[in-house]
């Protein structure tokens, strides 16, 4: 039986994400038996290793561990790493605030059509993060150029957003009623004499 992690919990948070870690390291021993057992040999090896994992998922709710841990057993052949578990947590995360995962957002802002604006945004932090790369650069150039840079952007607006911020995309403005409206010939006429004035032709 594996040996469970033990900890002097902060708070009722706290313990438990000690009891999803407990219970994700025994699915997987289910899951990847012999996988598991070379990866923990030893007892020691077992608790350290669920330590190193507590410091990286402690932040993460109980569900959103267990919910990461069965999409990584849904996906993976493999055992999975923390690494690879802190992928699918903070795939969630973003699904939680209505974000796309980094890959979609990228593949919108791409292909998005002109005016960008008016284009109907997965999330504002998508148009945003490709504003802050500037369209033709992300039209353009390479994806090994683009998808780096985009991927910096957008990290920086998710974080604004995890943080509570509201982003809005500005609609492009209406043209003016009268705008598109022709001019007559006697406005013609006002509007070149206006010219010739002004430049003294």
């Amino acid at each position: 039986m594996a040996k469970k992690l033990q900890t002097q919990p902060d708070n009722a948070s706290n313990q438990q994400v000690i009891s999803a870690i407990n219970q994700m390291f025994a699915e997987f021993q289910l899951v990847y038996n012999n996988q598991y057992h070379k990866a923990f040999p030893t007892t020691d090896k077992l608790e350290y290793s669920k330590r190193l994992w507590y410091g990286f998922l402690k932040d993460y709710s109980s569900q959103h561990i267990l919910d990461a841990a069965h999409t990584a057993i849904k996906e993976s052949e493999f055992l999975p790493t923390v690494r690879g578990v802190l992928k699918y947590l903070e795939a969630s995360a973003l699904a939680a605030q209505g974000l796309p995962e980094v890959r979609l957002a990228y593949l919108e802002a791409c292909n998005a059509s002109h005016p960008k604006a008016d284009f109907h945004w997965s999330h504002p932090a998508v148009y945003h993060a490709g504003h802050e790369c500037g369209w033709l650069f992300l039209e353009s150039a390479p994806e090994k150029q683009t998808f780096p840079v985009f991927q910096q952007h957008y990290k920086k607006f998710c974080e604004r957003v995890q943080a509570g911020e509201s982003l809005i995309v500005s609609k492009t403005p209406a043209l003016a009623a009268d705008a598109a409206k022709p001019m007559t010939r006697q406005e013609r006429q006002k509007a070149l004499e206006k010219l010739r004035r002004s430049t003294q032709l």
